[in-house]
Order: C-alpha cells, then sequence, then structure tokens
C-alpha cells in the first residue's frame, strides 16, 4: 500500500497514556498526539478541509494563490497541501512566532511576511489585515481565514471527533484543548457530545486572551487583552469557529506553566511536542485533579511538534532570560503586589485632561508616571520625563489635553513574571508596567518598586 501524495497521510493519529505527569490523577488520562500528522500539527486536518471546500466552491482555481494569517502551523498545512495540487502560497506571521516556524515555512516554498504582534487586529500592520489586503489586491486568490471559515471546525468534525471515539470505545468522558480559532476544540467536541452528551469539554486559555472571561460573563473586556508569549493559543478576537456553547469551562494558563511543562513532557513522557502542548497538558491537569473520578476517561490534544520551539522553551538560556528557567529565585509581580499590602491604588488620568491638572496631580502624589484611561480602557500614559520635554519646547502645552500629548499605554503582564523579565519591560519607552489581580484590579509597578524587591 502506497499514498498518491503526503497529504493522504492526514489523520489517525495515535492516543498515548500519560504515565509520571498524571500521577495521583483519579481515571485516565490520554493524549493525541497530532505531530503524526505529515506537516508535524493538527492544522494539517483543517487545512485540507478549507482548501477542498474552497475547490468545490469554485473559489480556488487552478494556478492560484492561498493567502493566509497563521501562527505558522497552519501555513505548513497549506503549504503541504498547495505542493500536492500545484498553488503558491503567501503567510502572514505575527513577530512572536518562533524563527524555525518562519524558516520552515520559507523551506517549503511560501512568502513569509513578518508583522508586529503589539497592534490592534483592526490595525493595518496587523497579520490579520495584511492578509486580507493582499487577497483584496492579487487576482486568483483564496484567503482561508483559519479564525472564522467553517470548515476548519467541520474538518475536526469529520475527522478528529470520530477517531477519538473510535480509539476510545465510547469511554471518553472529558475532551480538553487549547482555543485558538476553536476548530479542533469546538469541532471535535460537537461530534463527541452528538455521540454523549455527558462529555464535559475543557477549553485551555492563555493570560492575556479573552475566551474565559467572555465564557463566564459574555462580555468582550478589552482589559483582558496584553501581550503574552504562547503561540497558537487565546485571541484578543472572538472567532466565528469558537461556539462558547461547545465549551462547559475554561482554565487559564500561563506562560512560564506552559513553558516548564512542555519540557516535562519531553524529559518524562518522551513526547517531544510544541508550547501549546504544555499548556492544553498544564490547564488540563489542574482541571483533573479536582474533577476527574476513578471511571473517567481525558482526553488531551497535542497540536504540534517541538522542532518549531528549539531556539525557545528547549533552549536553556532563553528559558532563563524570561524567567521560567531560574538560575535563582527572583521574586514576582505578584510578590511586589503583595508587599506593598494594598499602598498601592492605581490612580489614573483622562484622555480629556487637561495637562495643567494632570502636571499638579503628579506633583501632589510625588508619582512620576500615571495611566491614561478612557471608558474603563488603559489608552495611554503621561511620565514627568516627558512632560518635562514637552513643556520645554512648548509651555502652552498645559491646556491641551491629555490625548494630544500622551505616550503609549504601559504594557500588562502576568503575575508570575520574575523581577528580571519585569526589568527587561521598564525602559525608556516603558517607565512602568501594569498588572491584573484575580479580582481584576489593576497595579502599577515601577522602575522604584524593582529596586525595592531587588534590594530585599
Amino acid at each position: 500500500m502506497y499514498y498518491n501524495s503526503l497529504i493522504e497521510a492526514i489523520g489517525n493519529t495515535p492516543l498515548v497514556k500519560l504515565n509520571r505527569l498524571a500521577e495521583g490523577i483519579k481515571g485516565t488520562v490520554l493524549v493525541k498526539v497530532e505531530y503524526f500528522n505529515p506537516g508535524n500539527s493538527m492544522k494539517d486536518r483543517m487545512a485540507l478541509k478549507m482548501i477542498e471546500d474552497a475547490e468545490k466552491a469554485g473559489i480556488l482555481k487552478p494556478g492560484g494563490t492561498i493567502i493566509e494569517g497563521t501562527s505558522g502551523n497552519t501555513g505548513m498545512g497549506l503549504a503541504l497541501v498547495a505542493i500536492a495540487k500545484g498553488y503558491k502560497c503567501i503567510f502572514t506571521l505575527a513577530d512572536k512566532q518562533s524563527q524555525e516556524k518562519i524558516d520552515i515555512l520559507r523551506a517549503m516554498g511560501a512568502e513569509v511576511i513578518v508583522c508586529p504582534t503589539n497592534v490592534s487586529p483592526e490595525d493595518p500592520r496587523s497579520y490579520y489585515s495584511v492578509a486580507k489586503k493582499l487577497n483584496k489586491d492579487i487576482p486568483n486568490s483564496f484567503y482561508p481565514n483559519q479564525y472564522d471559515n467553517i470548515s476548519n471546525a467541520a474538518a475536526h468534525y469529520e475527522t478528529t471527533g470520530p477517531e477519538i471515539w473510535d480509539q476510545t470505545e465510547g469511554k471518553i468522558t472529558h475532551y480538553a484543548a487549547g482555543v485558538g480559532t476553536g476548530g479542533s476544540m469546538c469541532g471535535t467536541a460537537k461530534y463527541l457530545k452528538e455521540q454523549n452528551p455527558n462529555v464535559v469539554s475543557v477549553g485551555i486559555d492563555s493570560y492575556g486572551s479573552v475566551f474565559k472571561k467572555y465564557k463566564e460573563t459574555g462580555v468582550f473586556d478589552e482589559n483582558e487583552i496584553y501581550p503574552y508569549m504562547t503561540e497558537g493559543i487565546g485571541e484578543d478576537i472572538l472567532p466565528k469557529n469558537v461556539d462558547f456553547s461547545l465549551i462547559d469551562s475554561f482554565v487559564k494558563v500561563t506562560d512560564k506553566d506552559a513553558a516548564i511543562m512542555t519540557r516535562r513532557l519531553a524529559r518524562e513522557e518522551g513526547l517531544f511536542v510544541g508550547w501549546s502542548c504544555g499548556s492544553a497538558v498544564h490547564g488540563a491537569l489542574e482541571y483533573a485533579k479536582e474533577n476527574l473520578k476513578e471511571d473517567d476517561m481525558m482526553v488531551i490534544i497535542l497540536p504540534d511538534h517541538g522542532t518549531r520551539y528549539l531556539a525557545k522553551v528547549y533552549n536553556d538560556n532563553w528559558m532563563k532570560d524570561h524567567g521560567f528557567l531560574e538560575a535563582r529565585d527572583f521574586a514576582t509581580a505578584k510578590d511586589i503586589i503583595t508587599n506593598k499590602n494594598g499602598s498601592d491604588k492605581l490612580l489614573t488620568v483622562g484622555k480629556s485632561d487637561k495637562i495643567g491638572q494632570v502636571i499638579k496631580m503628579l506633583n501632589t502624589e510625588g508619582i512620576d508616571q500615571v495611566p491614561v484611561v478612557e471608558n474603563n480602557h488603559f489608552v495611554g500614559s503621561i511620565s514627568t520625563a516627558k512632560l518635562l520635554e514637552k513643556l520645554i519646547e512648548d509651555p502652552e502645552i498645559r491646556e491641551k489635553e491629555v490625548g494630544e500629548v500622551m505616550d503609549n499605554p504601559m504594557p500588562f503582564v502576568a503575575m508570575d513574571n520574575t523581577l528580571d523579565v519585569l526589568s527587561s519591560m521598564i525602559n525608556k519607552d516603558n517607565k512602568a508596567v501594569l498588572v491584573r489581580d484575580q479580582a481584576h484590579d489593576v497595579h502599577i509597578i515601577t522602575q522604584h518598586d524593582l529596586l525595592m524587591a531587588m534590594s530585599n
């Protein structure tokens, strides 16, 4: 037996039992190892489905160009399909994606355009917007749009779900997966719940993403959005493939916990997997510790392979630089906030406030910087150093509104970020960082706070 092309080898990936990592957890914990797909990720499934559905609909014609915004793995799947079917590829990626992913896509003959991460989805520089514009400008091109293309979830409804049901002989009770575009989570969950409505689906989210709070409150809170490093999980948008009615609960996982679990999967289970796999397993095991019973069976999706992350989570120096693999004990943002004992009530100014008022407040309170808010959103910042420069240039700015002279908003950081990471983020451009605690209160960490923590 042989395949006519590599894309015929997509699917039918194995289920493997977790042993060491699941010690002490009731029930059985299995992982579906998607790096056995030819493109080394589960995205091969929906890449093939999206292209074949576009062909059937007459949207994609011979000799056409596939243009997609991707975190890397979807691009790889699309590139494999394109090679088999004779299409060209252009991919846009956010600059937080690993260099390995970029190099692999270029090796597969694709053109790769790297875009900034820390811009809104609507910004013309975002990888979403750049892909859409290219699709509009290039004749005979197809923009799959994995986020809103229903073929994404359909691929997993037709393949991943049935495979898991058959492989577990219908004994699965819990299904867990990271939620990014939503296709693998919701397509698979839909099939499994149709077979047994009692199957519980657990979505894994990242700190800095909007999914968990939206599921629990129905509110799209932009204050939940801040930069994070884990690739391929969480979003700052609500993709159409994310059907929240199919996700019973969410668990959030930090970059650090995800990175450490990724390395543990390799060392303790022999599973050389990607960063979001660590997120999925860490979050699923946290859920399982409290909720699984003896006869339960949980299946966790492991989306991709570790080769995409050799320069990041599998690199000791990179891990140490980011405070994930500590050569010594570091205090965290949480420690700094706790040590303030509630003395750090956050002061803010409005975008329409006058600069003269702000100067008076800074002097009265004895602070050097303050966030700018508008409609409860953090939209900018003001610092005494920048104000002084602008006052020297134009003394009349006292009568101007804050919005006319403010700087970029202070970045949000996760509670578990360590001192070395925080210090690298506080510089001449960012005078302070913001932290949101579990009660959703916002705190500020300044250079002075770092110095105090380092001297203790």
